[in-house]
């Protein structure tokens, strides 16, 4: 029976990154993902802390081309309802940063994690699923759909929603859908984007537009699920024609690529993060809704907490509670996220006066009071930059 420090559960993108990791740091580890030929045509809009751990991880000079930097996102109301937001312009300048962070195709993600995962000498690959888990005060263990059980010190749930390292600590999930799905997908178009990323509001959600590198973008398109299913089934040049009278033809004529995907819309928050010899990230600990550029860069931040939790310090083992010790780590950051991406959907789809007010006077508080806006741009980067940020300056005041 074959013994590892870490077993991490879960062959995605935030299993991947955990993998890497983690063996970097010293661990020895089993990489427990079955051999997936799926897939995923969809982007991810990595923002600066993100980009700046893969750095770190020493695999972003394979990923920059075919990354597109984020340098300006702004938020145009393109509601028809009485009370209409201002346009609000966010600049990376602002910030003293060139982007904000970078759009990247999760193909191009996915293969270059793939290559640093087979030459970490520190990771040994197991391309089978996992049947069953049992955790004891002193280990892990785990028996594979081969039959074959191996022993970890720790886990790491990387394996989605329907998590079995999550159920089998008998950790519950509060789960909850909205009426929307989302339709993925990337054009070309024949007006250079400039490096901006634009957010329609509609009433039944997001329009976004994110640049990709040259003369091409990628868009989720939020829509009750029937009106998504209509548009998938539209014809590419009618589809293309919807897109750009959408985007109000700001990137001039558009060509969508390839055929769209259709995601439902839906959230899931675990009751805890971590118990005992068990850490859940990614989407076995949170899920939501592709709004805010919020969902991988949490995931990240999972695994930087957890990379810093686990180091290995000499031959200094993982801690019993080192699961419980993640878990307070991880919540204020990952259930204020849940809630601002909460709470920023169910605005766009109230009817209620008073929501639409409130929504309006906050996108028009930020377009007029350049230090809030600064303030809340450097918190979405990296929480707690941007009140870092305030102290310094008052510090600098003070030494003055």
């Amino acid at each position: 029976m074959q013994h590892f420090e870490i077993a991490v559960v879960g062959g995605g993108l935030a299993g991947s990154v955990a993998a890497l990791a983690l063996a970097r740091s010293g661990r020895k580890l089993a990489f427990i993902a079955p051999a997936s030929e799926k897939v995923d045509e969809r982007t991810t809009a990595l923002m600066d802390q993100s980009i700046r751990f893969l750095e770190r991880l020493g695999v972003w000079e394979s990923i920059a081309p075919s990354a597109a930097p984020l340098s300006i996102m702004q938020i145009i109301d393109a509601t028809k309802r009485l009370l209409r937001a201002p346009t609000a312009q966010f600049r990376a300048m602002d910030v003293g940063l060139y982007a904000f962070g970078y759009n990247i195709p999760n193909n191009a993600l996915t293969q270059t994690l793939d290559a640093a995962v087979a030459a970490e000498p520190n990771i040994t690959k197991i391309e089978q699923s996992v049947e069953t888990l049992d955790y004891s005060a002193e280990r892990a263990a785990i028996t594979l759909t081969g039959g074959s059980t191996i022993t970890a010190d720790f886990v790491v749930g990387a394996d989605g929603r329907k998590s079995k390292t999550r159920d089998a600590a008998g950790i519950g999930t509060r789960t909850w859908s909205y009426p929307q799905s989302a339709l993925v997908l990337n054009f070309s178009h024949t007006l250079p984007h400039g490096n901006v990323s634009t957010e329609f509001h509609t009433e039944t959600g997001p329009f976004t537009q994110v640049p990709l590198p040259g003369l091409r973008s990628s868009l989720v398109w939020v829509v009750k699920p029937e009106e998504a299913q209509r548009l998938l089934e539209l014809p590419s040049d009618e589809l293309s024609r919807q897109v750009e009278d959408r985007m109000q033809s700001m990137l001039g004529k558009v060509t969508v690529e390839g055929r769209p995907q259709i995601w439902p819309l839906s959230s899931l928050m675990s009751e805890r993060f971590g118990k005992g010899r068990l850490a859940l990230i990614g989407e076995a600990a949170h899920a939501f809704p592709p709004i805010g550029a919020q969902g991988l860069n949490l995931s990240l931040r999972d695994v930087i907490a957890l990379a810093e939790l686990l180091a290995a310090t000499g031959d200094r083992p993982i801690a019993a509670d080192a699961g419980d010790r993640f878990n307070r780590r991880r919540r204020p950051d990952v259930m204020s996220r849940t809630f601002g991406v909460d709470v920023l959907n169910r605005s766009l789809l109230s009817d209620f006066l008073p929501v639409q007010m409130l929504r309006a006077a906050g996108l028009h508080l930020l377009g007029g009071a350049p230090p809030l806006r600064n303030l809340l741009m450097r918190e979405g980067i990296e929480p707690g930059r941007g009140f870092r940020a305030v102290v310094d300056a008052l510090r600098n005041e003070i030494r003055r």
